[in-house]
């Protein structure tokens, strides 16, 4: 059986590039300040959850996370986790930092960003997809045209995770000039 890829991508929605390289990358989502989304005229950012903002393994952050989160909050740049988990703990998470959330986002589809840039009424060259995954969230950033930022996973505990980053490294090493200067 033969499959041809323009027919399956159109048939999933997608009306932008398909492209599996993100725009900017960086180690952790700590990195990202308010300027550097100011610079950009992003004024919304969404944020994947597990292995972004806290491990698979937990759903405490770390102070420095914890306080990076207060500061999005606080600030005139709107954050949502947008994340495929359908599990509580996501929506007992934002609930508890003032987030808001989309769960079952179905990455990479753009049915969740979408989502999202509707609720906020917001463009998606004013957006960007915060994430550790490359197959899932920047591939369904790149479809929906917003900005998408790769971080470094928090914590690959398990052999798939593993193995995933692994058949990702080509894709970053073709980023590489994209790496965020700190």
């Amino acid at each position: 059986m033969c499959y041809n890829l323009m027919e399956f991508y159109e048939s999933m929605g997608g009306d932008m590039p398909f492209s599996l390289l993100p725009a900017v990358i960086t180690e952790k989502l700590t990195d990202l300040t308010l300027d550097f989304f100011r610079q950009r005229n992003i004024s919304l950012v969404m944020l994947d959850f597990d292995n972004t903002i806290v491990p698979y393994t937990t759903s405490v952050p770390t102070k420095q996370m914890a306080a990076w989160l207060e500061q999005m909050v606080d600030a005139d740049i709107q954050i949502c986790v947008v994340s495929n988990s359908k599990k509580g703990r996501v929506r007992v998470f934002c609930g508890e930092y003032g987030i808001p959330c989309i769960t079952h986002a179905a990455k990479p589809s753009v049915k969740g960003i979408r989502a999202c840039l509707q609720w906020y009424q917001t463009p998606a060259e004013h957006a960007a997809i915060v994430g550790d995954q490359i197959f899932t969230d920047t591939l369904g950033g790149n479809r929906a045209g917003v900005t998408t930022i790769l971080v470094e996973a928090i914590d690959n505990h398990n052999f798939w995770l593993k193995a995933r980053h692994v058949l990702e490294k080509p894709f970053i090493y073709l980023a590489r000039k994209r790496r965020l200067k700190l």
